[in-house]
């Protein structure tokens, strides 16, 4: 099977507001000072390492060193201004659905060793894209105006499928959206709209719904493909109450911009 494209996101460096004070200050010598008396000298004392540590990005960007995040690599390069946004609904993992991850992970990591879980759950409802700083706050704007009408909803995640984002460079395991499709298509369509409001890419035409469960550098579609997915999907359709445990209430739209986080609560 071809496996659906998911596409990874990764929060940008949050916007300074450096040049905004920067532009606030006063010309180099607009100062006055009585004719024939010398001004007094300028002193320069320097910033406590303290004073310094407090702002580590404020004058440049994020390091894409892979290393420090299990070698993922950006979707696209950090530029200072903008912000790496991602529309999707959490999905809140309990007791019961770790000690099902406890027994899927293992199985899953005979087949390709280097997976690891999530450190968070959750089921996108848009690509990651940019947003320029001034432009966040009218797009969440817009984007409550249009979440507005939506009502809660349950729907069940319980089909084991194996995704990889665009650019082949990253692998997941994740459960597929069996009820539930049609509310996440009409929502899809709203957030859609927003999209084009901005001119931003908008979601995938035929979007395979699902929440990932674990991750691996590379495309491991060989090695999880096939048997490893069945023995996945044995596990959870045999795990004890799998049925009521999958199915989940969707209760908020979250929007994540940089480092801030929007809530849009459903009716």
């Amino acid at each position: 099977m071809n496996a659906a494209p998911l596409v990874g996101y990764s929060s940008s460096g949050s916007e300074d507001e450096a040049e905004a004070v920067a532009a606030g200050r006063s010309k180099p010598g607009s100062g006055l000072h009585r004719c024939g008396q010398n001004p007094l000298p300028s002193q320069r004392f320097p910033v406590p390492d303290s004073v310094l540590n407090m702002f580590p990005s404020t004058e440049e960007g994020p390091e894409d060193d892979s290393a420090r995040h299990g070698g993922r690599i950006r979707t696209f390069p950090h530029e200072r201004g903008n912000w790496a946004t991602h529309i999707y609904i959490p999905y809140e993992a309990n007791e019961e659905f770790q000690d099902l991850l406890d027994v899927l992970l293992p199985r899953a990591q005979m087949f390709a060793p280097r997976l690891v879980q999530m450190e968070e759950f959750h089921l996108s409802l848009s690509q990651s894209v940019v947003l320029r700083h001034h432009w966040i706050l009218p797009f969440v704007q817009v984007l409550k105006d249009r979440m507005a009408s939506f009502q809660r909803f349950f729907f069940t995640a319980n089909r084991v499928k194996i995704y990889t984002n665009q650019e082949k460079t990253r692998t997941f395991i994740g459960l597929e959206v069996s009820s539930g499709h049609a509310q996440f298509l009409d929502m899809v369509s709203e957030v859609d709209r927003v999209m084009k409001e901005f001119d931003l890419t908008t979601f995938y035409q035929d979007p395979s719904f699902h929440v990932s469960l674990a991750w691996c550098v590379g495309d491991a579609r060989l090695q999880l493909e096939g048997q490893c997915q069945q023995e996945l999907q044995e596990i959870v359709d045999e795990f004890e109450d799998s049925e009521m445990l999958l199915r989940v209430l969707a209760e908020q739209v979250r929007c994540k911009s940089g480092n801030k986080f929007f809530s849009m609560p459903l009716k």
